[in-house]
Formats: structure tokens, sequence, C-alpha cells
């Protein structure tokens, strides 16, 4: 006797992914998704943040600095491709105190870092729901297996294909979206370390350091990479 309805495999899908796409837009704003899905590409093409050509930028910087005055460094605003850095000596060039300078190009840094933190939760909680989105499609599957009960010669099968939906929802979520969160984790590293050596040299040149001085200064953070480029 057939004692429950006969969800198709699509069907039994259909209804989890709706779940989940509901527990995330429950949970995150879609300001952060659309954030989230912007930085997707960051895993199709990794961050490229040089340091040592950074380092050597702002060397250059606190040269010209020291030798002709903060406002030499406005013709060199244009060649500078970072957002960041353009920023920090447009704001010299413009005569601001070193103590607004650092309010508000730490404050760019820890704003950035909240973001990147909210795409890392999005993806965690993707790991999360997925094993249990997994559970609920088997269940609809085994409710599907129940109403088989009157022909034993497809139940064994039909409780198989129930049980893929709880394989599907564990391999997402360990292979797919936890190391994804993992991966955000690391570029939000990449970008604070890159970030806070920019400002540090920033405030260096505000301070009329040298260029020896600086180098010494920013060395620390260039670690044992030399001149190799970082990577995500």
């Amino acid at each position: 006797m057939n004692i429950a309805p006969r969800l198709p495999l699509k069907l039994r899908g259909a209804k989890c992914l709706d779940l989940q796409g509901a527990n995330l837009l429950t949970q995150f704003p879609f300001s952060v998704v659309g954030s989230t899905m912007r930085r997707f590409k960051w895993l199709l093409s990794p961050l490229k943040l040089d340091l040592l050509e950074q380092a050597q930028l702002l060397e250059t910087l606190a040269g010209n600095a020291r030798r002709s005055g903060m406002l030499a460094l406005e013709g060199m605003i244009e060649e500078i491709k970072d957002p960041f850095l353009k920023k920090g000596v447009q704001m010299m060039v413009d005569g601001y105190e070193k103590a607004k300078i650092h309010e508000v190009l730490e404050n760019e840094i820890e704003f950035e870092q909240e973001d990147l933190e909210q795409t890392v939760k999005f993806y965690e909680a993707m790991g999360g729901y997925c094993p249990t989105m997994g559970i609920v499609g088997a269940v609809f599957g085994l409710i599907h297996a129940m109403g088989l009960l009157d022909a034993p010669d497809k139940l064994g099968g039909a409780i198989a294909v129930a049980f893929v939906a709880t394989i599907y929802g564990v391999s997402a979520a360990n292979l797919i979206f936890l190391p994804f969160g993992n991966r955000y984790k690391g570029f939000a590293h990449q970008i604070r370390h890159y970030k806070e050596m920019t400002l540090t040299g920033i405030l260096c040149i505000v301070d009329g350091e040298s260029q020896a001085r600086l180098q010494v200064t920013l060395e620390p953070y260039l670690g044992g990479h030399g001149g190799q480029k970082e990577k995500g």
C-alpha cells in the first residue's frame, strides 16, 4: 500500500536548497551575500600582494618627502595603484595630522576586516547547514521509500538513494564550504598584514624618517619572504 507521497529526487533536492537558502538569507543581510559573491573571484584568482614592492615604494616616497617636502608627493599620487596607499599619501599632501591619518586608515583596515569576517561566517554557516540539509533530504527520501513498501524489489534502491543526500551534504560542507571559509581567513590575514605595513610606512613618512630608517622599520613585515610575492 502506498502510504506516503512519492517525491522525485530533484524535488527533494530543490526543497533542501530552498530551506538552506532561506536560512542564509535569514541569518545574513543581502549586503553580506552580495559582498561574498563579489569576492568569489578571489578563489579563482588569488590575491597577489607584493610586500617587497610596496616597501620599496614607501621608501621611495619617504626619500622624496625628506628631500623636497610633503607636497613633492602630489605628483606621484596618480602613479600609485594601491587605493589604501593612495589615500594615505593624499592625506599627507593635504596636511592632515599624523593622529588623524592613523585614525582614518586604521578604521578602514578594521571595517574591511569586519566585512571579511562576515564572508568567513557565511561560508562557515553554509558548512554548518549542509549536513543538516543532507539529513532533511534523507528523510524525504525515506518517506518516498516507505511509499514503496508494496514493491520490495524497489525498496532497497529507494533507501540507498535517500542516504545519498546525506553524503552530498557532508561532502559539500567538508570539501567545499568550510575550506572556502578557511581560505578567506587566510585572505583576511594577508590583507591586514599588507595594510598594516603600509600604514606603518605612511606614519614614518609623516615623521620625516629617512629611507634607511624606514627600511629597518618595515623589515619585520617582510619576514623571510624576501622578494617573493605572497599568494593566497
